[in-house]
């Protein structure tokens, strides 16, 4: 009941500072974000939602994003549904507007202010659309959509899979390793047919349209099927081959849309698109979603075998950037692929070192600025955060906002993927059975091809190169003259400074920095990447 209680305050806190129940126009979550569709961005009190115990930090993209935390965000949104309903419920009738010479209200004059200050965060929002709104990102976007909300079964699969093999391993319990076998694979058995769903959902067409269609793929009576000169098998193709059908699926629906008489629609309009899509599907998509599914493994594997140091260092190293500019959500169905043919992805273990990196800078932060209280606060409170994989607080919080930290950041990670790296090209394989969780979280999730004690050691020397690495390079070439001098300053009030203030001293936000109103929020959303930081 308290922890009902914290995150009904929690949500309570939250709503009148994005404008109240009428300001909201959608709410979602993904596992460390309240996600708000807002009708007045100027109603938003940014400085007031970073100042909130709860709240780790706030990212503005396609929607206003409040970063809470991962378990925290599934839990508060559910609370904060009830509340807007609630208030929507009980919205009074408008308020007649004052007679002449009436004395302005004070939401009048809060709202001159609010204008003023939408001013500049509409120049800003501008500016980042104009950079994130192309048509390769926006379609990014929505492969993120569609795998994005398969990611808690997928964690969840993966760690019974790792406690399945365990067991097996250590031969306890042989009446429930099967039953825990199937939890585990049942998921990964079906999961052509979820991505079929949301993938029309998020283009556009009836989801189950496009789950139906999918779900040819993994139908074992494709084994009687031949086409290419090849008897096809269930599965082929996986996610690849079930995103490709599903799509067309809504093409070929929107079709007979336009076409189809309306009185005829209910009957001829599902029945075109799975049998046309089914037939692309069976005699095309499968069989090439296949051969590109078997590239795609083969070419992890033979990257990993023969330049593992090499590739781990730079993909360790530009994960990060890849993040801040939106281009990691293209590796999400390389992971999903991989972990459908293979048990497990090689290549999140490496990505999850830039994480790594960003702690290794972070702490390294916190000892070259001694004297500023308010970026040492932000390094205590989101560090342990930052352990677990979490790292937008650290990125926004601190080393982005910085600028020069943020490349250290990016070194740490490069070492750290290389040590990971250079272990794979020696033949003791590191990946992983889910994506989404990484730093600390990952352990859970880690499989390989020598034994799960070498595989665990593997990725935790990995995490300590990394920290390492980001600690030195940020400690002896994040800071210039010019940044110490700025930056390495108390931010606390002093006397004089709370008796102008009338006795109250500033409030110390949570997630930023000193002087972050000059440093407008950076970039897109880092962690609709489920490939963690």
């Amino acid at each position: 009941m308290a922890t009902e209680d914290k995150n009904r305050a929690t949500a309570a806190a939250i709503l009148p500072l994005v404008g109240g129940a009428a300001n909201v126009a959608s709410i979602a979550h993904c596992m460390t974000r309240l996600r708000l569709g807002l009708h007045d961005r100027s109603l938003v009190d940014d400085e007031a939602l970073k100042a909130l115990p709860a709240v780790m930090g706030v990212v503005e993209d396609d929607t206003y994003q409040i970063v809470l935390g991962p378990g925290t965000a599934a839990r508060v949104t559910p609370e904060f549904e009830h509340l807007v309903e609630e208030g929507r419920a009980a919205a009074p009738a408008a308020s007649p507007a004052p007679a002449p010479g009436d004395a302005p209200s004070a939401s009048a004059v809060s709202a001159v202010s609010a204008d003023e200050l939408a001013a500049q965060g509409a120049a800003i929002k501008a500016q980042q659309k104009a950079k994130n709104a192309t048509p390769f990102k926006l379609f990014l976007r929505k492969i993120a959509n569609i795998f994005v909300p398969l990611i808690p079964a997928l964690i969840g699969c993966g760690i019974i899979a790792g406690l399945n093999g365990l067991l097996v391993n250590l031969e306890w319990l042989p009446a429930v390793t099967p039953a825990l076998a199937a939890m585990a694979s049942g998921f990964m058995a079906l999961i052509a047919v979820f991505v079929g769903y949301n993938t029309a959902k998020e283009f556009g067409g009836t989801p189950i349209l496009g789950g139906a269609v999918a779900a040819i793929i993994v139908f074992p009576g494709v084994a009687n099927i031949d086409a290419f000169g090849q008897t096809l098998s269930p599965g082929q193709g996986g996610v690849l081959g079930a995103l490709g059908a599903a799509v067309l699926a809504v093409y070929v629906e929107k079709w007979c849309r336009r076409w189809v008489p309306e009185a005829l629609d209910v009957l001829v309009t599902p029945t075109l698109t799975v049998l046309i899509s089914g037939l692309v599907t069976i005699f095309g998509l499968m069989y090439v979603a296949g051969e590109v599914s078997s590239a795609i493994g083969t070419f992890a594997d033979w990257l990993l075998s023969n330049g593992g140091a090499g590739a781990g260092f730079v993909l360790g190293g530009l994960f990060l950037p890849l993040v801040m500019l939106g281009l990691h959500q293209a590796l999400i169905p390389i992971h999903t692929t991989l972990i459908e043919q293979q048990g497990y992805t090689v290549l999140l273990p490496i990505l999850a070192m830039a994480g790594a990196g960003q702690v290794g800078a972070a702490v390294a932060v916190y000892f070259r600025l001694p004297r500023n209280e308010s970026i040492r606060r932000t390094i205590k409170s989101a560090l342990p955060a930052g352990l677990l994989g979490v790292g937008e607080p650290l990125i926004y919080g601190v080393s982005l906002p910085l600028g020069r930290p943020f490349i250290t950041a990016c070194v740490g990670g490069a070492f750290g993927g290389g040590f990971v790296g250079l272990f794979n090209q020696l033949g003791d394989t590191v990946g992983s059975t889910a994506i989404g969780p990484s730093g600390w979280a990952l352990f859970p999730l880690l499989d390989g091809n020598h034994g799960l004690g070498s595989t665990i050691a593997i990725y935790g020397g990995g995490l300590l190169v990394g920290y390492v690495a980001g600690f030195l390079a940020t400690y002896f070439f994040g800071f210039g003259k010019e940044l110490l001098t700025e930056f390495n300053v108390s931010q606390e009030p002093t006397p004089s400074t709370v008796a102008a203030t009338g006795g109250t001293p500033p409030a110390p936000t949570a997630t930023t920095g000193p002087d972050h109103r000059d440093h407008p929020d950076p970039g897109p959303d880092p962690a609709k990447a489920p490939a963690g930081v």
